[in-house]
C-alpha cells in the first residue's frame, strides 16, 4: 500500500483548545486511523503555531518569555488531544529547529525565483485574525469574524508576487476540482482568484518574535507564511531530502473554512514558486455552533473539550462530531443533542446490542459459540454491501456516511435477532442448531459493523470486538481481511460485561 500523509491546521495557542479545534483533530484523527485500516502506512501531522502576536502578547501578561509559555501549552495541547485518542505520528512547533531552517529555506528559493521585493505596506491589519485586510474584507469597519476593528499599520515589508500565480492556480483547480472540497469552498476560491490576486506582505518589521527574514535580519517572517511551512518542516524539507519526498506532496491538509484562501491560493502560489509540488488536496471543513454562534474564544462561546470527554469518555464525543455533523458543513452541539445522540446511538443501539448478544451467549451456550455453516438468510449480503459502501463514503470523506453504513448492520443484527427470537429457539431441543446459527449471525455481523466504527471510537470498538472473541489489538485489523463474512475467531468465546454505555436520565 501506498503512504499517505495527512495534516491538520496548526493550532494558535494564545489559549487552550476548544471544542471546535478538537473537532478537527478528531476528524482528522477518524481519516488517519481508516487509511491504517485499510493499509496505508500513514502519517499524521499536528501541532502548534508560536509566532503569533496574540501569543507574544499573552506571554507578556503572564510576565513570562515566549517560548517558557509555548512550552507550558505545549503540554496543555497535548493533554487534550491524548484525552481524545488523537493518533498523531509527529507534533511541530514553529519554534523547533527544524521549522526555522525549513522557513528560511523555502522563502530564499522564493527569493531566489525573483518572487520577493521590498516596498511599503500600508493598511488595515486586525490582530486577531493576524492578518492583513481590504477594505472590502470589513463589515461595518470591523473584523466579521472577531467583529473587532482592525489595526491601521504603515511599514515597509517583503512582497510575494502572489498575482503572478493567478493563471497557474486557475488552472489547476479548474483541470482538477479535487485539489478542494467541498465544492462551496472551491467555488468560493476559484471566484477569489478570478477577481484578482494582489501582491502579499510577508515580513513584519515591528515585531522580532518570528524567524529572520534569511535576507533582512530586522524583519521577521510574517506569522502565516511561517505557519503555513510547518507541512514541509514536518517532514523535514530543508535538512533531510529522502524524508521529505517520501512523504510530500501532502494527501490531505485538513483546515477550517476561514483560512482557505490561505492552503489554496497563498500556499500552492509559494510551492509552485520554489519549485515544490502543491498538496495533492485541501478540504476546508465547517464551524461548530454554540447557541447559534462559531465557537471561538474571541467570542466566548467556547467549550472545553475535556468537558465533554471527562463526563462521557472521549468515544462518545467523537461519535458525535461524525455522526451529527457532515463534514465540510457546520454544524451545532449542545448538550441536549449530545446526550440525545448518546442515548440513540450508544445507550439504545450498540450497547444494547453487544449486551444483548453476550447475555444470550451466557445463558445459552456457556459463552461458546461457534461457527455455524447453517443459512444465515439476508445477513452477509447486507453487511457485504455495507462494507462497500462505509469504503467509498470513507475515501469520499463522507464521513457521517461511512458512520451509517456501519449503523446500518448494527440496526439489521437488532431487528434479526428480534425476528428470530433466540429466547424462544432455546427452549427447543430441535432447534440448537438455528440456535447457534442466530447467536453466530449475531456475533459475526457486530463484529463487523465494530471494525467499521474502529477509526471513529477506538477504544470502545476494541472493547466490543474482546467482548465479542477477537483476542487481536484493533489497529492490526485490516478492512480487507477483518470486514468480510467468515473470517472472524473459531472459537468464539465471548465475555459478558457492565453496559458499555448506561442510559442518560433527561435533565429536569
Amino acid at each position: 500500500m501506498s503512504n499517505f500523509y495527512l495534516t491538520t491546521a496548526i493550532d494558535y495557542v494564545n489559549s487552550p483548545p476548544h471544542l471546535g479545534t478538537a473537532y478537527e483533530k478528531v476528524t482528522a484523527d477518524v481519516i488517519a486511523r481508516f487509511k491504517r485500516l485499510t493499509g496505508h502506512t500513514t502519517r499524521f501531522l499536528i501541532g502548534n503555531d508560536e509566532h503569533s502576536q496574540n501569543v507574544y502578547l499573552r506571554s507578556e501578561e503572564l510576565g513570562l518569555e515566549p517560548l517558557v509559555y509555548c512550552n507550558q501549552m505545549e503540554d496543555q495541547f497535548r493533554e487534550v488531544w491524548k484525552k481524545l485518542n488523537i493518533s498523531f505520528d509527529d507534533f511541530i512547533r514553529t519554534t523547533e529547529q527544524r521549522h526555522h531552517i525549513a522557513v528560511q529555506t523555502l522563502v530564499n528559493a522564493i527569493y531566489d525565483a525573483g518572487d520577493i521585493y521590498e516596498a511599503e505596506y500600508v493598511g488595515w491589519y486586525c490582530v486577531s485574525c493576524e492578518a492583513f485586510k481590504h477594505e472590502k474584507d470589513l463589515k461595518d469597519g470591523l473584523c466579521p469574524l472577531h467583529q473587532s476593528k482592525p489595526d491601521w499599520i504603515k511599514e515597509r515589508n517583503h512582497f510575494f508576487r502572489l498575482s503572478k500565480y493567478q493563471e497557474p492556480l486557475l488552472e489547476r483547480y479548474r483541470n482538477n476540482p479535487s485539489l478542494l472540497e467541498p465544492e462551496p469552498r472551491r467555488n468560493e476560491i476559484i471566484n477569489l482568484i478570478e477577481a484578482g490576486l494582489d501582491d502579499i506582505s510577508i515580513s513584519r518589521q515591528t515585531q522580532k518574535w518570528g524567524i529572520p527574514i534569511p535576507f533582512d535580519s530586522n524583519s521577521v517572517v510574517y506569522v502565516w507564511i511561517d505557519a503555513l511551512v510547518n507541512y514541509i518542516s514536518g517532514v523535514g524539507f530543508g535538512q533531510d531530502k529522502t524524508t521529505s519526498w517520501k512523504w510530500w506532496p501532502a494527501n490531505l491538509h485538513i483546515i477550517g473554512k476561514d483560512i482557505t484562501r490561505f492552503h489554496s491560493v497563498i500556499w500552492p502560489a509559494m510551492l509552485i514558486s520554489a519549485g515544490i509540488p502543491i498538496a495533492k488536496q485541501v478540504f476546508g471543513h465547517g464551524f461548530i455552533n454554540f447557541k447559534g454562534e462559531k465557537m471561538s474564544k474571541t467570542l466566548g462561546t467556547v467549550i472545553d473539550p475535556l468537558d465533554a470527554a471527562d463526563k462521557f469518555g472521549p468515544d462518545p464525543l467523537r461519535l458525535y462530531f461524525i455522526r451529527e455533523i457532515i463534514f465540510g458543513q457546520d454544524g451545532e452541539f449542545s448538550w441536549e443533542r449530545f446526550e440525545n445522540r448518546y442515548n440513540a446511538d450508544l445507550a439504545n443501539n450498540l450497547g444494547n446490542l453487544v449486551s444483548r448478544i453476550t447475555s444470550m451467549a451466557a445463558k445459552y451456550c456457556n459463552n461458546q459459540i461457534k461457527p455455524s455453516s447453517t443459512a444465515q438468510g439476508r445477513i452477509p449480503s447486507i453487511v457485504s454491501q455495507a462494507v462497500e459502501e462505509y469504503r467509498n463514503a470513507m475515501e469520499n470523506l463522507a464521513l457521517s456516511n461511512g458512520a451509517l453504513a456501519a449503523f446500518h448492520i448494527i440496526d439489521t443484527v437488532n431487528e434479526y435477532i428480534t425476528e428470530m427470537e433466540p429466547w424462544v429457539l432455546a427452549r427447543n431441543e430441535h432447534q440448537t442448531d438455528t440456535l447457534t446459527s442466530v447467536l453466530y449471525t449475531s456475533v459475526e455481523a457486530t463484529r463487523i459493523a465494530t471494525i467499521l466504527l474502529s477509526p471513529m471510537m477506538p477504544d470502545s470498538c476494541e472493547t466490543i470486538l474482546k467482548r465479542l472473541g477477537s483476542r487481536r489489538e484493533a489497529k492490526k485489523y485490516r478492512l480487507d481481511e477483518d470486514a468480510c463474512w467468515g473470517f472472524g475467531p473459531k472459537n468464539i468465546q465471548t465475555v459478558k460485561g457492565d453496559a458499555l454505555w448506561p442510559r442518560l436520565e433527561k435533565r429536569s
